[in-house]
């Protein structure tokens, strides 16, 4: 296996999101339960379903990193919440550690020098394990910005701590 430990330093910096922008934890950090399941006047979504989605679509690639038998969810609907308000306060909570257990996760498939970053998944025809990690930094810095956007535009930024 080549020596990739440089490859994974950066891609672990990505996945941690600290770079160029707010990572996932300033985002949803200190946001008012009244606040997260508001669409901004103009959005099509909430910090709600922001968070939901993330969480979502970041257990569906670690899963499918790992998992030849991994199903993915129906395309887009089973992606986003059903809708922009919270079941109830602990969905939030829940949802948040989630995704942070699932980006964990992901940096441990990353940080594994016995996985290759660059080698073909087994059971995809283009995947590979760098593939899903660039991807997950991608999608996530895409979705936090919009989280950062919805707390502006609800007057709940920057939190209250930062």
């Amino acid at each position: 296996m080549p020596d990739d430990e440089a490859l994974r330093r950066h891609v672990l910096a990505l996945l941690g999101g600290r770079g160029a922008h707010v990572d996932f934890d300033g985002a949803v950090a200190d946001l008012p339960a009244e606040l997260r399941g508001v669409r901004p006047e103009g959005l099509p979504y909430s910090a709600w379903e922001l968070v939901e989605h993330l969480r979502i679509a970041l257990w569906d690639l670690v899963e499918f990193s790992r998992d030849a038998d991994h199903e993915s969810p129906d395309w887009p609907a089973g992606y986003w919440p059903a809708t922009p308000a919270l079941p109830d306060d602990a969905s939030w909570d829940a949802s948040v550690a989630a995704y942070r257990r699932h980006l964990d996760e992901m940096k441990a498939l990353v940080a594994d020098p016995e996985r290759d970053l660059t080698a073909r998944l087994p059971w995809s025809e283009q995947a590979t394990l760098l593939r899903e990690a660039l991807l997950a930094a991608d999608h996530a810095a895409y979705h936090v910005g919009q989280l950062v956007l919805v707390r502006r535009l609800l007057g709940a930024w920057p939190p209250a701590g930062g």
